[in-house]
């Protein structure tokens, strides 16, 4: 498999720096730094990560032919690929919903995807990661960060890991492109509800803004990738992002 990585000792951020060269790129090109100044989480939250010792990079894809109704399908590519390339190294994880990867109860990487969009269709995307690879220790706020290393024990070369994990982003975006029809659009479906952090188990929930908890059960997402919690009454709601907050 061909792709093209682009390492950066230090970048600001290399999703920044993705959307700055999108238009000269080509589809796949990997953009990988050893240390992001400005690394951005979703909603504009920083994403801790020590120089040197984690995997940050940003994937561009032109992925033509994806409408923008199924934009999703972008986080599931990403997500899988990311649980597939963890279960080679013998770690289980989970996708919480709706991008973040989780070992246990705990965050080992993140996903941040900026889209764009022509007419009714994607004309592009960047997707940006975050994998906890060698860092021992976190210093943030965050509260419940994990590394590869913390839970196997040993070190990684990054410029090893980052081939491996982009070659199984690889190996299910191509054929997906290709061959776009609602069989392959429903196998990615049930891939990524199948490894839900949570699936089918009663655990505290908080919708937000309201702020009322509720014991709910993720029972998969809807046709828009809305989360659906049915609560112990056996009623089901759905969720859009941010409107239900993890009680972990």
């Amino acid at each position: 498999m061909a792709f093209k990585i682009k390492w950066f000792e230090t970048i600001d951020s290399t999703n920044s720096e993705a959307v700055r060269q999108f238009k000269e790129c080509d589809d796949f090109t990997v953009f990988a730094s050893g240390y992001q100044t400005s690394g951005r989480g979703q909603k504009g939250t920083r994403w801790e990560s020590e120089q040197g010792k984690n995997l940050t990079f940003s994937v561009v894809l032109k992925s033509e032919g994806i409408k923008a109704e199924n934009q999703f399908v972008v986080s599931q590519i990403i997500t899988i690929g990311i649980k597939r390339y963890l279960k080679s190294k013998g770690i289980e994880a989970k996708i919480k919903w709706p991008n973040d990867i989780y070992v246990g109860d705990k965050k080992i990487c993140g996903i941040l995807i900026e889209h764009f969009l022509s007419g009714d269709t994607l004309s592009g995307s960047v997707v940006g990661v975050g994998l906890n690879v060698n860092q021992d220790k976190f210093s943030s706020d965050a509260p419940n960060p994990v590394s590869m290393k913390n839970i196997l024990g040993k070190e990684f070369s990054l410029e090893e890991e980052l081939q491996s994990l982009v070659g199984h982003f690889h190996e299910i975006y191509f054929p997906f492109i290709n061959f776009i029809s609602n069989a392959t659009i429903n196998r990615l479906d049930n891939e990524y509800s199948d490894s839900l952090y949570r699936l089918n188990e009663f655990h505290k929930y908080q919708e937000t803004p309201g702020g009322e908890m509720i014991m709910a059960r993720i029972t998969g997402i809807d046709h828009n990738a809305c989360l659906l919690l049915e609560k112990e009454d056996g009623t089901v709601k759905r969720y859009h992002f941010k409107e239900v907050k993890y009680i972990i």
